[in-house]
């Protein structure tokens, strides 16, 4: 077994390394510079694009095929783990420096186990997905490369067995997402879209490392074993933070929660999501939708012995994922962008996540993270499907009636749609639902403002679901007749991972209820989620009243119902509802203004600062420097190198004018 798994960690890294390497160093193009937009099959006719991929086509077929290996894998592992066994693999001795120790271990329970299924089964289905998507892509071996050492990074994250070990793997997943984000880098608006990703998760990442820091400080120790032993004694330790004494887990809590709001996009540190989707499709429902972006949910339920003991910490991770899955639904309600609208959801399903993790039902929390990983791979695919099928159109207004063009895409996107708004027996609807359910079940106050925000969050999500599905494939087609005429179902390449996907959103849900928040939890989880003596979540949230348990169904109802009113029945109307409620309308598309207030709090002043050390750099140092001292040097040079003529008579009289001048002084003076 222990060579199994490290077999599921490193064959990834084996295929980006070789296809990255080796597969980028031979390659030709026929015709000019490569293009860099997303380049289809049906480019071809129009003679828009005349690049055809000519390179080698091993770096696609090795990484594809050593991922679905590793995918077949780690459901052995998982079946094997969730029996009752947990591994710890000891690859090599890695950090020890005076009392750091850090060893390179892959830690195996059943909360690794859940994340290698997810993360294994949605990238390889990516990858396949992406041989028919990338086709024409004249630089397929770098984007292959690119997505298995991402999900080499993400299997060392979720492998982690210390601190250190899993922010190497979250940097690592960081730096492929910069690398993915934008693998498009003809594009100004991919750079900048990569940059801020970068950025804005550099500001969550500084409260990690400061949290990993922390922890070593109090416990003396970064590995999870001796943190998690030591937890309870240390509950009632304080340490001086910024002149104040903070209790000590909280303030762990707290600053590895800031690293996690960064990495799952949540309030205040969300503003690169949406922008990420510039990278190509696939990258967005593998990153962004099913594997990155639940680094920092899996990070709560990793450290559920400190949050457990760190009430206050999990009042914040209520508050901040509440607020998320409110505000992401609002935005996701006026966006026109079939990316976008996505994106937004999947920002305001993270937001659900974490409030399950806060009020302390982190099995609860980990059932929605396997769950939505499917339904909102395949909403992603899909939508990938209906962009490769109308040239590159993101707009949903440009889009309309698709359903009779490309039926099996109109299939699974509503198999998608079906299982994120929680349609019953689907698996959002298992998931969703007792999120809710716990929220309500933990009877604090947080909790209950938690319960009615997710609730109308619902609502909400109903709506831009099933609008972004009429709008898209239903009413009259509203593309141009070019466009129309070579609209085509995308080929079985790309069809058949969406087939996979569809299953795991119908029935993932109700196959594993039981295991992950049922009767059998207690089994399922073992040791690898930590919950205090009172907790008693799970058993409450069984025993919630009738209302609680039909408030997510009843709300999914209405907002189809206003869906299917708005773009089926009377479509003028949300034109005048947006025109009746302008300021409204205007600050729900511009996210709340978040940019923009970014821009004027963080980004000016910061450029403001940089310009003024620049002009200071020039006058001073510059000035000085260069402009100063050295210039004076060579003046100085010249004028004495022109002694220096090269002439024998010169020298000759300089030496009759010197032998001249001592004469003289010998005769005055001596």
């Amino acid at each position: 077994m222990e060579t199994l798994l490290q077999a599921i960690v490193f064959l990834p890294l084996l295929g980006a390394l070789a296809a990255g390497l080796l597969g980028t160093a031979v390659f030709k193009y026929v015709g000019s510079a490569p293009p860099l937009p997303e380049v289809h099959a049906h480019d071809e006719e129009d003679g828009h694009h005349h690049h055809h991929y000519e390179g080698p086509r091993w770096p696609m077929m090795l990484t594809t095929g050593l991922l679905i290996v590793v995918a077949v894998l780690s459901w052995i592992a998982f079946f094997d783990v969730t029996a009752g066994n947990t591994y710890k693999v000891v690859v090599a001795e890695w950090v020890r420096s005076g009392e750091l120790m850090a060893a390179w271990t892959l830690r195996v329970d059943t909360l690794t186990a859940v994340m290698l299924v997810v993360v294994t089964t949605v990238s390889a289905l990516v990858h396949v997905y992406s041989l028919g998507y990338m086709a024409h892509d004249p630089h397929q071996p770098r984007f292959f490369a690119y997505l298995s050492l991402f999900t080499f990074a993400m299997l060392m994250l979720v492998t982690s067995d210390n601190l250190l070990q899993m922010f190497f793997g979250w940097e690592g997943v960081g730096l492929a997402s910069y690398l993915l984000i934008g693998f498009w880098y003809t594009r100004d608006s991919a750079n900048a879209a990569a940059i801020k990703a970068f950025v804005v998760n550099r500001v969550g990442d500084f409260g990690f490392a400061l949290g990993i820091f922390a922890a070593f400080v109090l416990f003396g120790s970064i590995e999870f074993d001796p943190i998690f032993a030591a937890a309870g004694e240390m509950q009632d330790k304080t340490m001086h933070f910024l002149n104040w004494d903070v209790p000590a887990l909280e303030l762990i809590a707290l600053l590895l929660f800031m690293g996690a709001m960064g990495k799952s996009a949540q309030f205040l540190l969300h503003t690169w999501l949406p922008d990420a989707m510039e990278g190509p499709t696939p990258v967005s429902a593998l990153i962004h939708a099913a594997t990155m972006v639940t680094a920092g949910v899996f990070l709560v339920a990793r450290m559920s012995p400190v949050y457990e003991l760190a009430p206050f910490a999990q009042d914040v991770v209520v508050i901040i994922g509440a607020i998320t899955a409110f505000f992401a639904a609002t935005v996701g309600l006026v966006q026109n962008d079939i990316k976008r609208i996505i994106a937004y959801s999947t920002c305001s399903q993270l937001g659900y996540m974490f409030v399950a993790m806060g009020v302390g039902a982190y099995g609860v929390g980990m059932f929605h993270l396997f769950t939505h990983a499917f339904f909102k791979a395949l909403l992603f695919l899909g939508a990938g499907s209906v962009i490769h099928a109308m040239s590159d159109e993101q707009d949903i207004w440009r889009m309309g009636g698709l359903r009779s063009y490309i039926p099996r895409t109109w299939a699974m996107m509503l198999i998608g749609t079906l299982a994120l708004t929680g349609f019953p027996l689907t698996s959002g609807y298992f998931s969703k639902d007792a999120i809710i359910e716990s929220a309500f079940a933990a009877h604090e106050p947080v909790a209950m403002m938690a319960f009615w925000l997710l609730v109308v969050a619902a609502l909400m999500t109903s709506f831009y679901s099933w609008r972004l599905m009429f709008v898209v494939f239903h009413g009259k087609p509203r593309a141009s007749r070019e466009v129309l005429a070579r609209v085509h179902e995308s080929p079985p390449v790309m069809m058949v991972p969406l087939y996979v996907l569809a299953a795991g959103a119908l029935f993932a849900g109700w196959v594993f209820y039981d295991d992950f928040v049922g009767e059998h939890e207690a089994v399922f989880w073992g040791q690898a989620i930590y919950r205090a003596a009172h907790n008693e979540i799970i058993h409450h949230m069984h025993e919630v009243p009738a209302w609680v348990k039909w408030s997510p169904f009843v709300m999914m109802v209405v907002g189809l119902a206003i869906a299917a009113f708005f773009y089926l029945v009377k479509t003028d109307l949300p034109g005048k509802l947006a025109m009746a409620l302008r300021p409204l309308y205007l600050f729900l598309l511009n996210k709340w203004y978040f940019d923009e207030l970014y821009d004027l709090i963080f980004v000016r002043p910061a450029f403001a600062l940089g310009r003024m050390f620049w002009r200071a750099d020039k006058k001073i140092i510059d000035g000085l420097g260069p402009d100063g001292v050295s210039v004076l040097t060579v003046h100085l040079g010249r004028i004495t190198s022109r002694l220096q003529s090269g002439y024998l008579y010169h020298y000759a009289f300089a030496m009759l004018l010197g032998i001249a001048g001592l004469i003289t002084w010998l005769m005055m003076g001596g």
